[in-house]
């Protein structure tokens, strides 16, 4: 059995990971799906200090005490920024890395070198007008493609704001996330317009990386869980249940 971590996106928390999480914990697996300082249920530590690198060592803290070894790592959306850091740093504990509609970062890159310029202007009007300047107000989920109108509402229920410094940091990367064993690309591919179609292009073309799509919206965690479920265990998996 394997050793799953799943790293949320920004505004969000580690419940939305739930509809795969409970699958994979149906066939035996572990998972760990805390939430990132300042966000789901731990919003209430929201502050200004919060960056990527304090994301980071969320994970790798994790990771670190929980002595997890041969992890499946997944970041989704700006968890791509994430997992990256993390894979670099403990290369030899993480035995897959999978992005799932992610930012996967060159070094030297922040969130904001990978997203859409209008996206990334939006997001700094809005820091400037009703975040302090030190957060981005979570923009209507809507506009990641949720159709689902009870969906849409659930999320908006939970989702908060995000600390602006963790899209404006750049992550130094050494490489060495590179070289583990099992690398894969998920996109979504009814999320449009989308800032990770490129990378997932990259990735088709890329020799040694898994590459999948998923005809749905920026979400596919809550509207294709058993899919999503399926490419996480890994080519040979049963269907999730």
């Amino acid at each position: 059995m394997t050793t799953f971590v799943l790293v949320q996106g920004a505004f969000e928390g580690g419940w939305y990971w739930k509809p795969v999480a409970t699958l994979l914990e149906r066939q035996g697996h572990t998972v760990f799906r805390q939430s990132l300082t300042g966000l789901g249920e731990r919003s209430h530590l929201l502050s200004r200090s919060i960056d990527l690198e304090t994301h980071i060592a969320d994970v790798t803290s994790l990771i670190r005490y929980e002595r997890l070894d041969g992890v499946t790592l997944v970041g989704h959306s700006y968890g791509g920024m994430v997992v990256t850091g993390v894979a670099d740093r403990m290369a030899e504990r993480i035995g897959a890395l999978i992005y799932l509609d992610a930012a996967l970062p060159e070094s030297g890159q922040s969130m904001f070198d990978l997203i859409l310029p209008a996206r990334r202007e939006a997001m700094l009007a809005a820091a400037a007008a009703a975040g302090e300047g030190w957060t981005v107000p979570c923009p209507p989920v809507t506009s990641w493609g949720i159709e689902d109108a009870e969906q849409a509402a659930e999320m908006e229920a939970l989702v908060g704001p995000h600390p602006l410094a963790c899209f404006t940091q750049k992550l130094a990367l050494a490489g060495n996330h590179l070289s583990i064993r099992r690398m894969a690309y998920v996109l979504a591919s009814r999320y449009r317009p989308s800032p990770f179609e490129r990378i997932a292009a990259w990735a088709r073309a890329t020799p040694g990386w898994e590459s999948h799509e998923l005809p749905t919206h920026h979400f596919p965690m809550l509207s294709m869980p058993a899919e999503v479920c399926g490419i996480l265990v890994g080519p040979g998996s049963s269907p999730a249940p």
